[in-house]
């Protein structure tokens, strides 16, 4: 499985960006997807995922992100309002075989990874 982000950029605070994500899986609508995110001397976290049975975000997201998947497309997209400065760091996509209900929230647990995408939240 091979994926690609894109959207990312600089942008003011307050603002939004909608950041997309590329898969190449056969069966997409079979996987886990997630968005992670990693900030210079900062471990990588979750910031938002979902499967076949439910949505996760973080709390620090909760009510500014969305995540959402078009498995016709195999896309899967975040959509980042009322951004902050905090909110800067690289966002990767991440996939892994959905087998279980309960959403994976750790890194390790993610078997497929993008390169990642810069966002940047000037105050």
């Amino acid at each position: 499985v091979q994926l690609v982000e894109s959207g990312g950029g600089l942008v003011q605070a307050g603002g939004s960006l909608r950041l997309s994500c590329a898969a190449s899986a056969r069966t997409f609508s079979n996987y886990a997807v997630g968005w992670f995110r990693q900030a210079p001397g900062k471990e990588r976290d979750i910031v938002a995922a979902t499967n076949n049975y439910g949505t996760y975000y973080t709390d620090s997201v909760k009510g500014r992100f969305t995540i959402s998947r078009d498995n016709r497309n195999k896309m899967v997209y975040l959509q980042m309002n009322n951004l902050k400065p905090e909110d800067t760091a690289v966002y990767y996509c991440a996939a892994r075989w959905d087998r279980e209900t309960t959403i994976a929230d750790r890194d390790y647990q993610y078997d497929y990874w993008g390169r990642g995408t810069q966002v940047t939240v000037s105050s």
